[in-house]
């Protein structure tokens, strides 16, 4: 409003002032307010990753993508099994083929960087599993050699890389293997094609520097 002398009166901005600075307090309120949202939402996810026994912080580092199956019983469900992404579980095991070879020593460590270790077989059923899934991954034209957790050239003993005693696990060793035991003193389990009979004892003792693709294993993750 102009008053007698072309000024401006005081009093005619005051409401233009106020409804300005109620629209910048309600802005204020809402940013506030999904600010704190926001941080009980963190502080909710570090509680139950805190509180879940470590297997989710284990999950997490150890593998960015996981593949689970319920865990159940005949009366309940215990919860999940888990294999990381691209190994096959069997029983209380996951399994990575390779599609790389490498020397026994360098298996073996490559697996031991994964996490896990060069499969330890335990009884026939892990081993028909295992023949299985390598024929599988053959061809009907050429041969593949797995190598497996088990070897002879530290003492000239055959030992599973995980101490497990030789002397009280089923072998599957081929008809008239191992041999050359002076020189070939690695263990592999050695498939000729997918074609090949349904046999299991298939293992074959070979040089330890062969280049040879690998199996490696690791405990299923339970939640």
């Amino acid at each position: 409003m102009m008053n007698g002398q072309g000024r401006v009166s005081p009093g005619s901005a005051a409401p233009a002032e106020e409804r300005s600075c109620s629209w910048l307090n309600i802005w204020v309120f809402l940013i506030f307010a999904l600010a704190i949202k926001a941080a009980f939402v963190i502080i909710c996810l570090v509680a139950l990753l805190d509180g879940s026994s470590g297997h989710f912080k284990i999950l997490l580092r150890n593998s960015t993508e996981w593949c689970c199956v319920p865990s159940s019983s005949a009366e309940k469900l215990d919860g999940w099994m888990c294999c990381p992404k691209g190994w096959r579980r069997f029983q209380g095991s996951c399994y990575f083929l390779s599609t790389d070879t490498m020397s026994w020593a360098e298996s073996a460590q490559n697996c031991t960087g994964m996490g896990s270790q060069l499969v330890v077989i335990t009884s026939k059923a892990e081993q028909a599993f295992l023949f299985n899934l390598t024929k599988e991954k053959a061809t009907s034209t050429y041969e593949t050699k797995y190598y497996i957790g088990l070897a002879a050239y530290k003492n000239g003993k055959w030992q599973w890389v995980d101490q497990t005693p030789y002397e009280s696990t089923a072998t599957f060793w081929k008809p008239g293997e191992p041999n050359l035991l002076f020189a070939e003193k690695c263990a592999a389990i050695h498939v000729k094609g997918n074609t090949d009979p349904n046999t299991y004892s298939n293992w074959n003792n070979v040089l330890c520097i062969t280049s040879c693709y690998r199996i490696c294993e690791q405990a299923v993750q339970l939640l």
